[in-house]
């Protein structure tokens, strides 16, 4: 598991590390930006970043795997896919940023009953805002959360905002794994 998350690591330090001022999502300016889209959107990087997170939780009793779109929709994707592959089936879910107006007018996609065991997962956590909605969403859905993961934690507060609310967030990085600044 080490040498893949090695790839990994060399991957996103070679595509996905950007070393200038951006906004972020949350309107704070920062000097740095992991754009891990890049990655999990490419073949390597998906594989990669599935077999990993798969790893972490193929002995939870997970029934399901989701989290917010879009930084979390090619993740659940992958180790979806990975699960099959590996004969231990793990189901799939997004979470809408506003429930749908139309249809069947729903805030959660894909496969998800109550009571089921669930890992919420994201590309990038900065505030932990996107996981903090998908968990609400969730457990509003009578689903028990087991895991929250995400690639890269930018060491800006979500880990302690996560743990408010009685959750660990597991990472696969964090920025000082990345970046020194």
């Amino acid at each position: 598991m080490e040498r893949i998350k090695e790839k990994l690591k060399n991957i996103l330090l070679k595509k996905a590390v950007f070393l200038k001022e951006v906004v972020l999502s949350s309107g704070k300016k920062s000097n740095f930006y992991i754009d891990c889209r890049i990655v999990t959107l490419s073949p390597e990087g998906l594989y990669l970043v599935s077999k990993i997170i798969f790893e972490m939780i193929k002995n939870e009793n997970i029934d399901a795997i989701g989290g917010l779109t879009l930084g979390a929709d090619p993740i659940v994707s992958g180790v979806c896919l990975i699960s099959y592959i590996e004969k231990n089936p793990i189901n799939g879910f997004i979470v809408r940023n506003v429930k749908k107006e139309h249809g069947l007018e729903k805030i959660i996609e894909g496969n998800l009953k109550e009571n089921w065991n669930v890992v919420i997962v994201d590309d990038v956590a900065t505030t932990g805002s996107s996981i903090l909605k998908a968990i609400e969403v969730v457990e509003n859905y009578k689903c028990k959360v087991k895991k929250v993961i995400c690639i890269v934690d930018r060491e800006e507060g979500a880990k302690e905002e996560i743990e408010k609310k009685g959750y660990k967030l597991e990472t696969i990085f964090k920025k000082s794994d990345l970046i020194s600044l």
